[in-house]
């Protein structure tokens, strides 16, 4: 597999012959619902076999596939990097087999679109956590139908988890948390109801994602974690959680996730490692890589490398310009953003920077828009950061959005967990 980014004047059939592999499977791999492609826009190539092309060197050819060059020069004894000639043939290797846990948020609605997520994205998960159950101030739960999608997880091999949230109409509730935090009773009825739940409707574990944990309430909401896993490993279930990306201790919103004490207690921890620009902020990067790296490094400085997932968005944001905090952007799914470039024949930019794409286009009405997004080369890079640090795994928010290269950037990098 390699990473080829679309040139002015490329088409599918010119991309396909230079490299000889078929439009069908350039089509497919990368989710293409039409033959027509922009300039920028990044392109997974799935073959084994790199044919050289004018002006390449073996250093270009392995950053294009994501390789170091020592191990692209041991898979090509025989080649001599001072006499590379356009047509001659490459072999890259296969990563190393790092066995990675995987974990992909799915939205249950009890239909059998459901079933078909989770059996789609089989191979490339280990934990589902289901979204979502919510509870309220005394302690009780929402219902959710997911019988079938429990069942249908175990079948496929994945292991189902029952996600908690603070959410509520109007969003995730400071305020519901701490309620609940400071009642005592409520605070084990809730307990009691998660461990009723996820004993009896034959999940893994338990999914925790509480946002907006005010500072006050950071030692409490330690508490409330250590009594709950407690009470869980009595059938000997998963304790996960969903935290924000914490660079330090001194930033306000964030204060209230005692990493070390979090982690000393869950199974395994996901950082939301995105939104660093949201639908609320100036337009930027959603997971631009120095930052990323920042909360990773900070991270380890509390948690076990091998408790750490890192989440990775498959989604972007689409603002109007000049930016107005008056309007919210609209969430674009990555696929989406593509197609949407595509239809407006709006080259893709791409920040070494921030390791993130991006693009400009007017509207029918005229309206200047930039939309920042994540790709094949985005999430590459976050993949190294992966095998870089030594952590467990990855999550990705969320598997009905869709990412077609996905799932082939993900086997090409990890050898996913097994939960059996």
């Amino acid at each position: 597999m390699f990473i080829y980014v679309v040139k002015p004047g490329d088409s599918l059939y010119t991309i396909g012959q230079k490299y000889a592999v078929s439009i069908d499977m350039i089509r497919l791999v990368n989710g293409l619902v039409s033959p027509e492609i922009v300039p920028g826009q990044a392109l997974l190539i799935h073959t084994f076999i790199y044919i050289v092309q004018p002006g390449d060197s073996l250093h270009q050819i392995a950053q294009m596939a994501y390789v170091s060059l020592d191990r692209l020069m041991s898979a090509n004894p025989g080649l001599d990097p001072d006499n590379l000639l356009p047509g001659m043939e490459v072999v890259i290797p296969e990563h190393p087999d790092y066995v990675a846990s995987t974990l992909g948020y799915t939205y249950i609605t009890g239909s059998e679109d459901d079933q078909e997520i989770i059996r789609n994205y089989a191979p490339y998960a280990t934990y589902y956590p289901f979204f979502e159950y919510h509870f309220s101030s005394d302690g009780s739960l929402s219902q959710l139908d997911d019988l079938e999608a429990i069942e249908t997880a175990w079948t496929v091999e994945t292991a189902p988890l029952a996600t908690i949230t603070n959410l509520t109409p109007t969003g995730f509730s400071s305020d519901l948390t701490h309620q609940m935090l400071h009642d005592s009773s409520s605070r084990q009825t809730l307990i009691d109801n998660i461990y009723r739940l996820v004993s009896t409707r034959g999940y893994a574990g338990v999914h925790i994602d509480f946002e907006r944990i005010p500072a006050e309430d950071r030692d409490r909401f330690s508490t409330f974690l250590s009594e709950l896993k407690e009470r869980l490993e009595q059938k000997e279930l998963l304790l996960t959680i969903a935290v924000p990306p914490k660079t330090s201790e001194d930033i306000p919103w964030q204060k209230g996730y005692d990493y070390g004490a979090i982690g000393s207690v869950v199974d395994f921890m996901l950082i939301m490692a995105y939104d660093w620009h949201h639908s609320g902020s100036v337009p930027g990067p959603i997971a631009p890589i120095e930052q990323v790296r920042q909360t990773i490094e900070f991270c380890l400085t509390r948690v076990s490398r091998q408790k750490i997932l890192l989440g990775i968005p498959l989604y972007g944001y689409d603002w109007t310009v000049p930016y107005n905090p008056e309007t919210v952007a609209t969430a674009i799914s990555n696929q989406n953003a593509v197609e949407l470039a595509i239809s407006h024949g709006a080259p893709i930019q791409y920040s070494k920077k921030f390791e993130s794409p991006y693009f400009n286009y007017v509207d029918q009405i005229g309206q200047r828009h930039v939309v920042w997004f994540e790709d094949s080369r985005s999430i590459a890079e976050k993949n190294k950061l992966i095998k870089e640090y030594g952590l467990l795994g990855l999550g990705a928010w969320q598997l009905s959005l869709g990412f077609a290269q996905g799932p082939w950037l993900l086997v090409e990098f990890f050898k996913v967990r097994n939960v059996v």
